[in-house]
């Protein structure tokens, strides 16, 4: 049997659960039915998994949640965002995931008190032919924080976007070969009649009304998205190219990133090709801007060849857009469209 693993994540700063009249609250600490929300998500996913490891963003948050967790007789690994450029879900993903030991992964956040053992049971088994697995509602909208990961590619994946300064979670099933979008409105429904495992704490009058997701839409099933595979290495090249861009070796990074849209583009990879591509492109600009700097001139403009290279970003974007509209993937397109508007935004006639 796999060897699963549940990635608690309780380092955000929660903006939406204060209150003007009332000092900063870890909301992760809030009580409900006389316990903290994070002794609630924990109880209910070690039932179903080999070990957990709560994510939090420093030493303090985590001296005070073994303390808590302690006195409620959970012992569990804690570990500290790495210190990356960027912050989000995305940081906290992988270093959850370089401190497990497992073939699968499941990230719950710890302000969904509700989740049934049996629902997150249900989501790990769905996952034996599937790098992602994440519940879509049937407006589109998706549960990314309540997503399972097979843990070698999903770290690779993380690792890659986290490098490229991609924050947004939403991404992680954009990047897979293989993602399943999972209904809740079939098995999970009968697993879990209210959807409470879905209900989610942001602010503090949800402790009273607990309300879960919008029913309407018209997704009912599940949907499987496909993309042809790649290799590690092409996402190690990703990274390469990065760091290059990072330390001001603008001309090598271009070619890495320009080697990596060919392999993407060869193969229909539509995501990673537009990353590539931007990657490229911002290179490119960064280039530019080094040369005015050098040689004090203001002659140096936005060529063509920079404007390609934001168009072919516009075009893999455009194609990955049209998968997500075909299978009414709301906040999937929504994402790939935005994407597809900064590069636009990037090109000078």
């Amino acid at each position: 049997m796999s060897r699963r693993v549940a990635l608690v994540l309780s380092g955000g700063k929660a903006h939406r659960f204060q209150s003007q009249q009332q000092s900063w609250q870890d909301k992760a600490l809030t009580l409900l039915a006389d316990k903290p929300l994070l002794v609630h998500a924990i109880e209910n996913i070690a039932r179903v998994v080999d070990e957990v490891i709560v994510c939090v963003n420093n030493e303090e948050r985590k001296t005070r949640y073994l303390e808590v967790l302690e006195k409620h007789n959970l012992r569990v690994k804690i570990v500290i965002d790495e210190k990356t450029p960027i912050g989000g879900p995305n940081v906290a993903i992988l270093t959850g995931l370089k401190a497990a030991q497992a073939d699968l992964c499941l990230i719950v956040p710890s302000d969904m008190p509700f989740v049934k053992p049996e629902v997150a049971n249900y989501l790990f088994n769905l996952s034996e032919d599937f790098e992602v697995v994440v519940p879509m509602w049937p407006n589109g909208q998706l549960e990314t924080l309540t997503m399972i990961l097979h843990h070698s590619i999903g770290l690779e994946i993380v690792q890659t976007l986290c490098q490229l300064k991609r924050s947004h979670v939403d991404d992680i099933p954009r990047a897979a070969s293989k993602t399943l979008l999972v209904s809740p409105m079939e098995t999970i429904k009968i697993l879990d009649s209210q959807l409470k495992s879905f209900i989610n704490i942001n602010f503090q009058e949800d402790l009273k009304t607990l309300q879960t997701r919008s029913l309407q839409g018209p997704i009912q099933e599940n949907i499987q998205l496909y993309q042809n595979g790649f290799f590690a290495s092409d996402l190690q090249l990703m990274c390469d190219a990065a760091k290059m861009c990072q330390e001001g070796n603008f001309m090598m990074a271009q070619k890495k990133f320009d080697l990596c849209k060919c392999r993407f583009e060869t193969c229909g990879n539509f995501f990673w090709a537009a990353l590539a591509s931007e990657g490229k492109g911002e290179a490119m600009l960064q280039q530019i801007q080094l040369q005015k700097e050098n040689l004090s001139q203001t002659t140096l403009t936005f060529d063509s060849e920079t404007k390609k290279t934001f168009l072919d970003a516009v075009n893999n974007y455009d194609h990955e857009a049209k998968i997500y509209k075909k299978n009414c993937c709301m906040r999937l397109l929504e994402r790939a469209l935005t994407d597809k508007a900064r590069c636009e935004s990037k090109i000078i006639d």
